[in-house]
């Protein structure tokens, strides 16, 4: 039964979706098969994309609210149904999906009486509200409603510091987690008089993001966790070879990856190395993103003259580029 469920490579790994569904706009379902493995290889990887599922995932949340003309958390309107508590708890389940990297502002200003949602919410066009319809007050008189929201991307839980703010502004701890639950299951079955395993993974999202986007985010996640083992530095410092030259030692220069790795390390590990790695300021990161260079693949296309051509690139950020190749891959656009 499993083994019709898959078509089952015996040279390499292989996955598919093979259940899809959306149950709400605020909650995808995924149900994918990834084989074959070895025996006990399909737990191995199925505890590990779980935690990177679960902890590794980005996701975009208001981080605190600025409302004026309100100095306390439990301050009620006149004219307003709810609480300015029970607001920010409001606010705080707005499901955002977000494409910048930066802090990004939203806003409600409003006159009622009306029903307030999160269709009424102003956003930049990097920020989308997953669903309209989630509910975030009413007005109930002749009133105004101003509301400035911060919106941030980043992973994990966040609690806010009170001290850190003003009157008028009102920190929320963020919940940046668009994984509402994950689970996995392995089941063998034999080929050709040997012991195979399947995975099949079940992801529930909150919409911000497809299961399929986040596996495949997960999968990257953790293979750049394991970047620099890989490149670390190898060097044998024993008595007999204390004493020889060091570019007759093989070793892997520390934060950079070795050249006779070739086309080898092009074509694989640069493809799934994103130049978020590379820790540029947000000028240089998003003038890359805006002609579509995402890993460092991508960028190895380009020398210094074409980055120099980009709009908005200056000098200053061409630099930044190639001294952040250089420091962390060993790599120098400057001589291509």
């Amino acid at each position: 039964m499993i083994q019709n469920e898959i078509e089952v490579s015996t040279q390499i790994l292989q996955w598919r979706c093979i259940e899809s569904r959306m149950e709400s706009k605020r909650l995808l379902y995924g149900r994918f098969a990834i084989s074959p493995f070895r025996k006990g290889q399909a737990n191995t990887v199925g505890i590990a994309t779980r935690r990177a599922l679960l902890n590794e995932i980005e996701g975009a949340s208001i981080t605190y609210v600025e409302i004026k003309k309100v100095k306390h958390e439990y301050s009620t309107i006149i004219g307003v149904q709810e609480s300015i508590h029970d607001i920010l708890i409001n606010l705080k389940e707005i499901v955002f999906r977000s494409e910048s990297c930066e802090p990004q502002k939203a806003y409600i200003s409003i006159d009622g009486p009306k029903k307030v949602t999160a269709q009424d919410i102003k956003v930049p066009p990097s920020v989308r509200v997953i669903d309209n319809t989630q509910y975030i007050t009413t007005l109930t008189e002749a009133i105004s409603l101003d509301i400035e929201s911060n919106i941030e991307k980043d992973r994990g839980y966040r609690i806010e510091n009170l001290q850190k703010y003003k009157d008028n502004i009102f920190p929320i701890d963020a919940v940046f987690m668009p994984i509402r639950n994950v689970n996995y299951s392995v089941h063998s079955f034999e080929l050709k008089e040997k012991i195979k395993e399947i995975l099949f993974p079940e992801i529930w999202t909150d919409g911000s993001l497809t299961p399929k986007e986040a596996l495949y985010e997960a999968s990257r996640n953790l293979i750049d966790l394991f970047i620099p083992p890989i490149n670390s530095e190898r060097k044998e410092t024993t008595p007999e070879i204390g004493k020889r030259k060091e570019s007759n030692i093989p070793c892997l220069p520390s934060q950079s990856l070795s050249v006779d790795m070739g086309e080898m390390t092009k074509d694989t590990i640069f493809k799934h190395i994103f130049i978020d790695q590379l820790e540029l300021p947000a000028r240089a990161y998003n003038c890359l993103k805006r002609v579509d260079v995402h890993t460092i693949y991508d960028l190895l296309n380009y020398n210094e003259n074409d980055l120099v051509k980009i709009k908005n690139f200056g000098k200053k950020s061409v630099e930044q580029v190639l001294q952040a190749l250089k420091k962390r891959f060993s790599i120098d656009l400057s001589n291509k």
